[in-house]
Parts: structure tokens; sequence; C-alpha cells
């Protein structure tokens, strides 16, 4: 890798994480890229060489921390056990506990989300095919197993928990709601979703 290469991947780096710091303590809306470049010790233009706009950096932030997501769950997800109600509860627990370390920050994804100008490379909440697919497996297993009934929608499903997740984080945004009480409503909610999924007879 050339000088101008490094440097310009460590412009980058300081981009992203004075952005994920800004986003984090003032929110997305105002956290301006002015805000963003001076927090990182760049230029706006420099800023812009590598990122189409602030929701484009926001995307790739977000994409970082997918990764040590992915860390932190790919070390639990194979210890979870019981029935597809009890894994799914345990998987939204460490989602839960992950996202309310930097909880603006994912207000601000899930925000984005519905945005009317989203970028067309932005990967916005609910786009995670990594956990659909997971719990579209569980929930087929869970079938197989006799604890969600033969005719559930697994896809309906799926959408049914993310939209209640993300539901949650109104508590989080309003209340100051932090990852034990987000949990133990997501608990509840999957508790009234899995009684529905009960096979009949």
């Amino acid at each position: 890798m050339g000088v101008r290469e490094a440097q310009k991947l460590a412009t980058r780096r300081r981009v992203l994480d004075a952005a994920s710091d800004l986003f984090n303590e003032i929110g997305f809306e105002d956290a301006t890229v002015r805000a963003i470049a001076n927090r990182a010790g760049v230029s706006v233009g420099s800023v812009f060489t590598t990122f189409t706009s602030k929701a484009d950096i926001l995307n790739q932030v977000m994409q970082d921390r997918l990764e040590q997501l992915y860390e932190e769950t790919g070390r639990v997800i194979p210890l979870m056990r019981g029935s597809t109600a009890d894994r799914c509860r345990s998987l939204f627990a460490v989602l839960y506990a992950f996202e309310t370390r930097r909880v603006k920050l994912f207000l601000a994804h899930i925000a984005v989300a519905y945005r009317w100008d989203m970028e067309p490379t932005a990967r916005p909440f609910g786009a995670n095919q990594v956990f659909r697919d997971l719990m579209g497996q569980w929930l087929a297993e869970g079938i197989g197993r006799g604890d969600v009934r033969p005719d559930a929608d697994i896809g309906a499903i799926v959408d049914l928990l993310l939209g209640l997740y993300a539901w949650n984080y109104r508590l989080a945004a309003s209340e100051g709601a932090d990852a034990d009480r987000l949990t133990a409503l997501m608990d509840q909610q999957v508790g009234t979703v899995f009684e529905g999924l009960r096979p009949r007879g």
C-alpha cells in the first residue's frame, strides 16, 4: 500500500470514528458533516472524497459495528438452547445489550431506514439477512420439534419480531430505557407471539 492510500484510509477511519461518536452524543440530525470533519481533524472536502453524504457515513459506521456484533453473537448463538421462543428471547437480549451501548447511534440507524432520500447502497435496519435467516431457521426447526404450528408464516413472524424489537427502542429514546428493560419487554412480546404459534389441538 502506498503512502497516499494509507493516508486516505487513515482519514476514512478518523471520519468514521468521529461520526460514530457524534451520532451517539448528539444524534444523526444534529451531527453535521462539518462537525464530523472538525472532530476528525480533516477538511469537509476530505470527507466527501470518501463518502457521498452523512447518511453514507452512517451506513458505513453501522456496517463496521455489524462486524463487532457478529463477533459477539457468534460466540453465544451456538450455546442457545430451549424452545424457539427461548432462542429468540436470547438473541434479542444480546442485540439489546450490544446496541444500547451506543443507543443514539442505533436510533439513527432505524430512523434513516424511513428516509425518502435513503442512499441506494444503504443497508437500513431490517435488511440484515443473517439474523433474518437465523430466526427463520429456528422457526422451521420449531415446526419440526412441534413447538411452532406447521402453518406458521415464517417470513411474517420474522418481520413481526424485528418490528417489535425496533418499536421498543422508542422507550430508549423517550424514557432512557436500558437493555434490561427493553429485554424484559421483548421477552413478554415474544411470549405473546409464540402463544399464538402453538400447535393447535
